[in-house]
C-alpha cells in the first residue's frame, strides 16, 4: 500500500513539473508570436520615419522607448498625437516642438495590435556591433537557448516516462509483464553501434560531407564574382577611361542623380566617333557597328535621313536582386565613392568583369568600415554637424548613420 502510495506521489509530482514546463514554453511562445507581428506591424507603419535603433531618421530612434515613456503614454501618442497633443500633455507638446510641430501619422491601433507592437519596441532585435560586450551578450543568448533546449529535451524524457509507468501500471494490474522503454531504445541502440561500427562511421562522414558542398553551393547561390560575357561591341575601358582618361560619369552620366548608373546611348559615343572612326585595337570594324545601329555616314560625316535605328544589346554585368535598393547618386555624390571601390579597376580592364561578389555581407562590411565624407561635403550639412557632435573624437562610420539597418536596402 506504502509503495502504491509512493510511486502515485511520484507521478503527481511529475504531472505538476511537466504542467510548470508546460505553462512556461506556452508563454514564451504567445510572447515570441507577439513579438514577430509587432515587428511586421512596425516594418509596415513605423520603419518610414524610425529606427529601432538609436539613430533619428524623420523621428527619433526607440531603442529603449518602452523605459522612457508609460505603456498608457505610448498607446495615446501612437493612435493620435494630434488629439494627444491637444489634450495639453507636456511630454506630447515638447516632442511636437522639438521636431518642428509636424504631428506624427494618427495609426488608431486595435488593442491586440498595439500590445503587438509595444511587445516588439520592448523586445527589439539585437544590433550587431564589432565590441566584446556584444559578445558576451551573444554567447549569453546562445546560453539562454541551449537552455531552453536542455529543458524541452527534460521535458520529453519525463513524459516518456510518465506513459511508460502508467503503460506500465496497467499491466501490473492485468498480470502482464512490465517494460522500460528508455532501456530498451538505448540497448538496441548500443547494439546497432556495436555491430555497425564501420557502416555508422562512413555513414557520418557522408553526411558531414554533403552538407559542406551543400552549405557551400547555397551560398554562392546568386554570387556571380568574375563574370564577364561577350559584349555586341569590343568596347574597351581601358582605352577610354585608362588610356584616355574619359570621365566614367561622362558616359553614366545618370550615376550622379538617378538610382541607376544607366547605359550611354549611341548619341554619346557619337560626341567623340563623329570624327574618330578607327580604334586603337579593332580598327574601324568595332566603331562601324555604333555607325550601324545609329545611321550614320563616316564618309560624309552626317546622319542617314529616315533611318531605322537598331538598339546596341548590351550585356548586364553587374545585377543585384530585385528585393535589394541600391541608389548611385546616394554612393557617388553624397557618399564620394570612386566607382572602383565597388566595380574594381574599370580603367585596366579590356572587356569589364564582376570585380566585387556584390553580396550583402561584402556591402555590410564597407557600410562598417567606411567613413562618412564630410569635408566638402555639403549635401548633409545639418546631420554632419550632429554626427561631430554625437561621436566627438570616434571615426563615424556609414553604420553609424543607419547603413546596416534591414529597411535601408529591404524597405
Amino acid at each position: 500500500m506504502m509503495k502504491f502510495f509512493y510511486n502515485n506521489t511520484i507521478l503527481q509530482i511529475l504531472v505538476i513539473v511537466l504542467i510548470s514546463f508546460t505553462n512556461i514554453f506556452s508563454q514564451d511562445v504567445v510572447d515570441s508570436l507577439a513579438v514577430q507581428k509587432g515587428e511586421q506591424i512596425f516594418k509596415t507603419n513605423c520603419v518610414s520615419c524610425h529606427s529601432i535603433g538609436t539613430n533619428s531618421l524623420i523621428g527619433p530612434g526607440l531603442e529603449g522607448v518602452t523605459e522612457k515613456r508609460k505603456k498608457d503614454w505610448l498607446k495615446k501618442w501612437i493612435n493620435s498625437s494630434s488629439d494627444f497633443i491637444a489634450s495639453g500633455d507636456a511630454d506630447a507638446i515638447a516632442i511636437y516642438e522639438e521636431y518642428n510641430k509636424v504631428a506624427m501619422t494618427s495609426f488608431y491601433f486595435e488593442d491586440e495590435d498595439f500590445e503587438a507592437l509595444y511587445a516588439y519596441l520592448k523586445n527589439p532585435p539585437i544590433q550587431v556591433k564589432a565590441t566584446s560586450a556584444d559578445l558576451v551578450l551573444a554567447s549569453d543568448e546562445g546560453v539562454a537557448n541551449s537552455t531552453k533546449l536542455m529543458f524541452i529535451a527534460l521535458f520529453l524524457l519525463c513524459l516518456v516516462y510518465i506513459l511508460t509507468s502508467l503503460k506500465n501500471k496497467l499491466k501490473e494490474s492485468l498480470d502482464q509483464q512490465t517494460e522500460t522503454i528508455p532501456e530498451t531504445l538505448l540497448n538496441q541502440f548500443k547494439l546497432f553501434i556495436s555491430e555497425h561500427r564501420n557502416v555508422v562511421f562512413v555513414s557520418v562522414a557522408c553526411i558531414i560531407v554533403v552538407l559542406k558542398f551543400s552549405y557551400d553551393s547555397m551560398l554562392g547561390i546568386g554570387v556571380y564574382s568574375q563574370y564577364q560575357p561577350e559584349q555586341p561591341i569590343a568596347f574597351s575601358h581601358k582605352v577610354h577611361a585608362g588610356e584616355n582618361g574619359v570621365d566614367c560619369n561622362y558616359c553614366h552620366s545618370s550615376a550622379r542623380n538617378s538610382k541607376h548608373s544607366g547605359i550611354p546611348s549611341a548619341n554619346v559615343c557619337m560626341n567623340c566617333h563623329t570624327y574618330i572612326n578607327e580604334g586603337t585595337i579593332t580598327g574601324t570594324s568595332e566603331i562601324s557597328k555604333i555607325y550601324d545601329a545609329i545611321g550614320f555616314d563616316p564618309d560624309t560625316r552626317t546622319y542617314i535621313e529616315g533611318y531605322d535605328q537598331k538598339p546596341i544589346k548590351w550585356v548586364r554585368i553587374h545585377n543585384l536582386p530585385d528585393l535589394s535598393y541600391f541608389n548611385h547618386s546616394q554612393h557617388v555624390v553624397a557618399g564620394k565613392v570612386e566607382c572602383q571601390t565597388c566595380h574594381g579597376p574599370i580603367e585596366e580592364m579590356d572587356v569589364v568583369y564582376q570585380h566585387a561578389e556584390l553580396t550583402m555581407g561584402w556591402c555590410i562590411d564597407c557600410h562598417r568600415t567606411s567613413e562618412v565624407a564630410m569635408e566638402g561635403n555639403e549635401y548633409y550639412t545639418e546631420l554632419h554637424t550632429q554626427l561631430k557632435e554625437k561621436y566627438k573624437g570616434e571615426k563615424i562610420t556609414v553604420d553609424k548613420i543607419g547603413g546596416i539597418e534591414c529597411a535601408k536596402c529591404h524597405y
